[in-house]
């Protein structure tokens, strides 16, 4: 039974030792360097490419200087492309894997001795293990000579609209805005005032402006039946806007027997009394209420019409016309040559570079 025990004893003892190198195996010792390097193809066709990956293992403390390679791997193998080194943190960044890929290719057929890359890791030297790389050269039929091509003629392509547009439009700019840059250009030179015209609205004589607002009245027969006193109104303001006109003096201002006495002093008491009548009647209306019948209504029209006929004055035969429209001039201000050395600066820019287009989209098609 004792010696059972001891048997069993040393068996695990065996064991653990056993687990302990492996683990330590396992793990880098410190300050460890590795180097592996390794290729992702190991037969090419002439020109074809392929990757060398070179991975290098160290302690985060340490410092590392890749190899320096420029065009050429070695005699017959080319370097396209090196780039930029990776590094990956690892064992709670105590060791650092530091990767460098290397694009390389090659246009001559042969089995290829790729020699070890080579770093330094604190100022000591490390190497990776050597590569062969193998490049065939394309198979040619020999025996069918017939089926070789030779190079294709060169075929003009025809231009399209959709090639020809984006000249159009370059064209179209520069011509545009060079023209617009122009005119603004010598408008600013010679300073020309701005011209603006107003539109006058000719004024009628007061006896057609009186005529054109009774035929109104007259159009209406509502006021004369339903609203005597709306109707009167109007027609009063009519002939005391004619008087004021015709006259010289403010009827408006003025009661009916004012306006009565004041014509008396211009006209003979005749022509006065059909208008006094139609006065007295539109006071009655306005003020009392009165309610004339339809023929009182259309006589008093009839007086106001003759009593604008009796006292109208003709316009001369050979009277110039009032013009219709009124041309003002006015000078530029100091904001408006302002904004105008701005559309020069607008227009000129936009002239330029309708003109560079022009010139890059003649070169691109037809250099």
């Amino acid at each position: 039974m004792k010696h059972s025990l001891l048997f069993e004893g040393r068996r695990m003892l065996k064991l653990l030792c056993c687990a302990a190198c492996l683990i330590m195996a396992a793990i880098p010792a410190k300050g460890q360097v590795t180097v592996e390097a390794a290729i992702d193809s190991l037969q090419l066709l002439i020109g074809e490419q392929a990757k060398i990956k070179l991975q290098v293992s160290m302690d985060a403390n340490q410092k590392l200087r890749l190899p320096l390679l420029r065009d050429t791997l070695v005699k017959g193998v080319e370097i396209l492309e090196i780039a930029k080194p990776d590094t990956q943190l690892l064992n709670d960044n105590k060791r650092w894997l530091v990767s460098q890929e290397y694009t390389v290719t090659s246009f001559d057929s042969a089995l290829y001795y790729l020699p070890p890359f080579k770093v330094t890791v604190d100022n000591k030297e490390y190497q990776s293990a050597a590569l062969a790389l193998k490049v065939y050269s394309v198979p040619v039929d020999t025996l069918h000579p017939d089926q070789f091509f030779g190079p294709k003629t060169i075929h003009e392509v025809p231009l399209t609209l959709d090639d020809l547009a984006s000249l159009i439009y370059s064209v179209l700019l520069f011509l545009i805005a060079g023209a617009l840059a122009v005119f603004l250009i010598v408008r600013y030179r010679n300073n020309k005032p701005i011209i603006r015209i107003i539109k006058v609205e000719p004024k009628l004589p007061p006896h057609l402006s009186a005529m054109k607002k009774i035929e109104t009245i007259k159009a209406d027969n509502n006021y004369r039946k339903e609203d005597p006193k709306q109707y009167y109104t109007e027609l009063t303001d009519v002939i005391r806007t004619y008087i004021k006109e015709r006259f010289g003096f403010n009827a408006m201002e003025m009661t009916s027997a004012e306006i009565i006495e004041r014509l008396l002093e211009e006209k003979d008491q005749a022509s006065i009394n059909d208008l006094k009548v139609l006065f007295s009647t539109a006071d009655l209306v306005k003020f009392a209420k009165h309610s004339p019948l339809i023929n009182e209504n259309d006589m008093n029209l009839v007086t106001a019409i003759d009593f604008i006929n009796q006292t109208k004055i003709e316009e001369e035969p050979g009277k110039k016309e009032e013009p219709k429209e009124i041309k003002v001039e006015e000078k530029r201000s100091k904001r408006g040559r302002i904004a105008l050395l701005y559309s020069i600066t607008v227009a000129g820019i936009c002239a330029v570079t309708g003109l560079y287009l022009t010139v890059r989209h003649i070169i691109d098609l037809f250099f």
